[in-house]
């Protein structure tokens, strides 16, 4: 694998700055970006690798990055086996990592006390498998800490059923007997307006102080709010595609960066999952009605490249970013647009104004 000086030095490295990189002939591709603002100031961020070439149905692997200049230069601190589909938080004082332990697999969460440099072993916090999850937001509600998940039967892709897992925010979380898995729900196909399935759910606290899980709607560009076991869908742009909302007190507004399917693109009308070449900024004021407020990424082709799966975290007037990108490379670029062959970092400077700024 070339290294990152020697992509620069070909001119063609990806918009920000580049954090990790696998060429496509590997056919393990970078998926799962996650980061944090850990305490001590450093950045950390991690991903996974997913496809033929990985061991995404075995034992996962995700690596583990700190920044310790604001993101302009990455070490990578860790590669841990058995962690997929993870997502970094920081809790009183504790950096951890939930996830997977590879596609369809056990529950798992580790720490760090030292903010990325060094991992425990594992907790597996399920005994069966069959879990499925993204880097999504943790939430704390009414003394409990809150995370959105999925269970997948057996057999073809789809048909998720949504769950939530919380423990008490004074808990050990590494014990599994601090966790609590709520009851499934599967999708409401006899009833749903739009959609077969749903995955990748945000657990977020509503206007109204009640938790609720908004998730994505594959191929539609819908999400389903679910509250209390009823469902209602409202248009997202980019909700075909995996997001993360989080709340800016500042502001008094939800944010998130999405992947909208822009109908200039032919694509969008038959597969608007797979038109992940546009990244935006939204808010919205309710978790109802989003209204776009500045382009941040795009590249005129959908088919091979892609700024995709991003989580974020504010920071100040700032927004600090982990993209799973698919760009060119020295070896021809990624294979498709979905099979990611970069992890990079970005930032969008003073967000909450409406000025488009890359």
């Amino acid at each position: 694998m070339i290294s990152i000086a020697g992509l620069l030095l070909l001119g063609v490295l990806p918009p920000g700055v580049v954090v990790d990189h696998e060429g496509a002939a590997s056919r393990r591709y970078i998926g799962s970006p996650s980061i944090v603002r850990c305490r001590d100031g450093a950045y950390v961020a991690t991903h996974d690798f997913f496809g033929p070439g990985s061991t995404q149905s075995v034992s996962a692997l995700t690596r583990v990055f700190r920044s310790e200049d604001r993101g302009k230069a990455w070490t990578r601190t860790a590669e841990l086996k058995d962690q997929f589909w993870s997502n970094l938080f920081e809790h009183r004082k504790v950096l951890y990592l939930m996830g997977t332990t590879y596609e369809y697999g056990r529950v798992l969460i580790r720490k760090s006390v030292d903010c990325g440099k060094s991992w425990s072993e594992a907790s597996y916090l399920t005994t069966e498998t069959g879990y499925h999850t993204a880097p999504v937001p943790i939430a704390i509600h009414k003394g409990r800490i809150w995370r959105g998940m999925e269970w997948h039967p057996e057999g073809k892709w789809g048909y998720f059923e949504a769950l939530t897992v919380s423990a008490p925010v004074k808990a050990d979380l590494m014990q599994p007997s601090s966790w609590t898995f709520s009851p499934r729900l599967k999708f409401p196909k006899e009833t749903a307006p739009v959609g077969d399935h749903w995955l990748e759910g945000n657990l977020i606290v509503a206007p109204d102080g009640n938790l609720v899980n908004i998730l994505r709607v594959a191929n539609r560009e819908y999400a389903a709010i679910l509250r209390d076991g009823n469902t209602e869908f409202v248009v997202f742009p980019g909700g075909a595609k995996k997001f993360t909302i989080r709340w800016d007190k500042k502001s008094k507004l939800y944010w998130t960066l999405s992947n909208p399917a822009l109908e200039k693109y032919p694509l969008s009308a038959e597969n608007p999952a797979s038109v992940r070449n546009t990244l935006v900024l939204m808010s919205s004021p309710d978790l109802k009605s989003w209204t776009l407020k500045r382009t941040v990424l795009e590249h005129p082709d959908p088919l091979q490249h892609a700024f995709q799966y991003v989580d974020w975290q504010f920071e100040g007037t700032d927004l600090i970013v982990a993209s799973q990108t698919a760009f060119d490379d020295e070896t021809g670029g990624a294979h498709r647009a979905h099979d990611a062959n970069y992890l990079t970092f970005h930032r969008v400077a003073n967000f909450r104004t409406s000025a488009n700024q890359h």
